[in-house]
């Protein structure tokens, strides 16, 4: 079994790559997009087992210099900005971490015909590489980012092993839609949502929705709206380029699209999503703050997508992470994703052990803690 570190997705086949992730909307071409997007302060690695020369196991991952206050809110937050402020390095360290900072989750990948058993010696050797790599760098921590629930039975063994402690990342919300009419999915509401659903779209009339599969004549105003909504983000991780949005666009062809809105000829909000006959994918939504709630964009923008699964028989609208409160209301349902991480330095590692008891997302976050249980805790 060969160990492959790689530093572009142009080391694998498409073809061998979608391999691994059948049905996959983030696959091969949006790792492309991404990795051709240049994002500030990210690097990109991929670590894959070849037998043979057959790929049968990989992951992307990425470096970057992580803030340690990044999931913190309010007051708190306010401290710490205050003292970066002061000291820009104190609550920074380098970061080597599976996932991408821009997916939904973790995309770990194996060879069809793998079975359980080959899986979980598989990731062994995957986070065996990745504890040789950052050992080589000289990072101090490593993680696994958004490691999904429908694999926590094997990250949690591997991750178990390899001295890794896991704590809640912000769930993935999904609609599941098998209503024939938007009617339908509002009365599939409780009473006071459908009513208050019904008394937010009343102005959404005065809108235009145009469905685009380029943005070249609107990038300047698609990038104001995503750095308005980027700014009043609760969490701030990566900031997307112009580029980005382009090349996603152009690398996904007709399974993505950019769903604009506009009063008049002023763009006051767009929605960037995935999609394919088996479900929508909502990566990112940017809005006119000073016009969001006259409009109600967020919710025009919900019923926008809910209304295009419905005329295209779509049965899922993912609409991911963020909001998760307003997305139960909505009707959603929540999937875990799940951070685990280790300082390479025992000590530093105790340390933040007990820090992170303090400050994990369902601690702060009582709904969290409702919807989403930890396995075993």
């Amino acid at each position: 079994m060969d160990v492959v570190i790689a530093s572009s997705i142009d080391a694998f086949a498409r073809d061998e790559w979608n391999r691994l992730f059948p049905h996959e909307l983030e696959d091969w071409s949006y790792y492309r997009a991404v990795e051709r997007a240049g994002l500030t302060d990210f690097n990109y690695l991929y670590f894959a087992l070849r037998e043979n020369g057959e790929l049968r196991a990989v992951v992307p991952a990425f470096l970057t210099d992580y803030r340690l206050d990044t999931t913190l809110q309010g007051g708190l937050r306010k401290v710490t900005d205050a003292i970066c402020r002061i000291f820009p390095r104190l609550l920074r360290l380098r970061l080597l971490s599976l996932g991408s900072p821009v997916s939904e989750v973790c995309h770990l990948g194996f060879a069809p015909d793998c079975e359980p058993a080959e899986q979980a010696r598989l990731l062994a050797m995957i986070l065996g590489a990745v504890e040789r790599e950052a050992q080589v760098r000289r990072i101090g921590m490593i993680a696994i980012k958004d490691a999904g629930e429908g694999q926590d039975d094997l990250w949690a063994e591997a991750c178990a092993v390899a001295g890794l402690r896991r704590q809640p990342g912000l769930p993935t919300a999904s609609l599941d839609l098998p209503h024939a009419t938007l009617d339908d999915y509002l009365a599939a509401l409780s009473a006071g949502t459908r009513k208050d659903m019904r008394r937010k779209l009343k102005n959404a009339t005065a809108l235009r929705i145009e469905w685009r599969d380029n943005i070249d004549d609107i990038r300047d105003d698609v990038l104001r709206l995503y750095r308005a909504t980027f700014d009043h983000a609760e969490f701030q991780f990566e900031e997307l380029t112009p580029a980005y949005f382009q090349n996603v666009l152009s690398e996904l062809g007709d399974r993505a699209s950019c769903v604009t809105y506009w009063l008049d000829q002023q763009l006051i909000a767009f929605n960037l999503v995935l999609h394919d006959e088996r479900r929508l994918l909502d990566k990112f939504f940017g809005m006119d703050y000073a016009l969001s709630r006259k409009y109600s964009l967020y919710y025009v923008s919900w019923m926008e997508n809910v209304r295009y699964c419905l005329a295209q028989r779509i049965p899922v609208y993912q609409s991911g992470q963020g909001l998760h409160h307003e997305k139960l209301r909505l009707g959603s349902r929540l999937a875990a994703n799940w951070l685990w991480y280790r300082h390479r330095n025992r000590l530093l590692d105790r340390i933040f052990a007990e820090v992170e008891r303090l400050f994990r997302l369902d601690r702060l976050d009582a709904d969290l803690t409702h919807h989403i249980k930890e396995p075993n805790r």
